[in-house]
């Protein structure tokens, strides 16, 4: 039997860490785990581009027959200011089978999971037959300037020979038309950070500025504009291989639904017909964007000539930037001007699926009654950055969650918790990928 930590106190130590980021400081809780790695024997590797912020890899070497495999997650999390929470947040508390706290699910349930799984291919001794590297990395709830774009950019060599990668985001049950499905992640949207800049003429606040003269009647027109216009509809492949695999395993009207997704003239009738469910997959359908950010006049009797808007723009895999600009102005017209602030391109839409046969075929074994699908994620990861590697990331963190609990309405909220099977579950899946991978 394994002498490693069992995943529930691994967990339990994670989440008592505080690294809300920002400021993240998960210095110490890197260094837990970095004692855990030492006291079993292995050797690791430290990186701290800013004081406290630090990311940790450790390597299990293989027979050479495959190449190198990558377990990466991340260790911050955000806030809770403002959360009415039912437990301690960083509590870590065991109630009615759930762990309860920050992070549970985003994603320190999943580095538990990883963790655990790769100190019990060592203790046990089993042949690898690849190298495999856990990456524990800081900074991802801040786009990972000091986490995994700060070692892409600066040590790409640590990651030569690695072809494949684990992390998130994926696995968390969902239930479609009575069915348990595991969506996981193949590919993700690409963020494109956006200023939006409308000019207008200044003045005093007792003297109004109105119609076209306004920067204020500009930007009500714009976010109107922008929140009743449909942006236009694109099936990637990724989105392709969702549908399809939700269509394969649903009966009846649900099923004649999901057929119609990949009709791009009926698309959005049907996400609309679909409710909750077509809400959620709105965002694999389309670009879009949504006004996050808006800073106008610094005093209250001031009428504003500039009003800058930051939208958080995210594009499906294959677009690139030019070409969402066009979509953009098509739909805005000539005004606002625009600037992008930050944006991780991917111009290639094909997803790498070699992996999915074994990983599919893993999460059977362990719920005959699951449906695995491919997913594509609408918002974005770590895995980004790996992908200009050439590293294809699999969301392989397999979470059953309980029927009518959805894990994404839970993260970043209050009362955030995973239960504990799904720890179990979890571990125990991704354990047979280490065991299985390459053979």
């Amino acid at each position: 039997m394994s002498q490693s930590p069992y995943v529930l106190e691994i967990l339990q130590k994670l989440v008592r860490f505080e690294t809300v980021n920002p400021p993240g400081n998960e210095k110490q809780c890197i260094q837990y785990i970095d004692g855990l790695l030492h006291k079993a024997g292995l050797e690791t590797t430290i990186f701290e581009p800013q004081p406290g912020r630090q990311s940790l890899i450790c390597w299990l070497k293989g027979e050479g027959m495959a190449p190198g495999l990558l377990l990466q997650g991340h260790v911050d999390v955000v806030g809770v200011l403002g959360q009415k929470w039912s437990r301690p947040p960083f509590g870590a508390e065991l109630h009615d089978g759930f762990v309860w706290g920050r992070g549970t699910l985003d994603m320190k349930g999943s580095v538990a999971m990883m963790l655990s799984a790769f100190l019990r291919i060592h203790e046990d001794d089993v042949a690898l037959a690849g190298d495999v590297a856990l990456l524990i990395l800081a900074d991802e709830e801040a786009g990972s300037p000091l986490g995994a774009k700060f070692l892409t950019d600066n040590h790409p060599d640590l990651f030569e020979g690695i072809k494949y990668g684990i992390g998130e985001f994926g696995g968390y049950t969902q239930e479609i038309g009575g069915k348990r499905f595991y969506p996981i992640m193949v590919d993700e949207k690409r963020g494109c950070g956006t200023l939006a800049r409308l000019r207008g003429r200044a003045g005093h606040g007792s003297v109004p500025v109105r119609g076209r003269d306004s920067a204020m009647g500009a930007l009500g027109q714009f976010l109107t504009l922008i929140d009743n216009v449909h942006t236009p509809v694109h099936i990637t492949p990724a989105t392709r291989l969702m549908i399809n695999g939700i269509t394969a395993a649903l009966e009846g009207e649900h099923k004649m639904l999901f057929e119609q997704l990949l009709d791009t003239a009926k698309t959005d009738e049907i996400l609309t017909a679909l409710g909750s469910e077509g809400e959620a997959l709105y965002p694999v359908f389309h670009n879009t964007m949504s006004p996050t950010v808006i800073r106008a006049s610094e005093k209250g009797n001031v009428i504003p000539a500039l009003i800058e808007v930051t939208l958080d723009c995210r594009l499906l895999p294959g677009i690139t930037q030019a070409e969402w600009f066009d979509e953009l102005r098509s739909i805005i017209g000539p005004i606002p001007e625009l600037e992008v602030i930050n944006h991780t391109p991917r111009d290639v839409a094909e997803p790498d699926m070699s992996l999915w046969p074994m990983l599919t075929g893993i999460l059977k074994e362990l719920d005959p009654d699951g449906v695995p699908i491919p997913m594509l994620f609408p918002g974005g990861t770590d895995g980004r950055f790996f992908s200009r590697l050439g590293i294809q990331t699999y969301g392989f963190l397999p979470t059953p969650m309980p029927a009518g609990m959805n894990a994404l309405q839970m993260i970043h909220k209050e009362d955030e918790r995973i239960p504990l099977r799904a720890l179990e579950f979890g571990t125990s899946a991704i354990f047979e990928v280490l065991k299985r991978y390459g053979r």
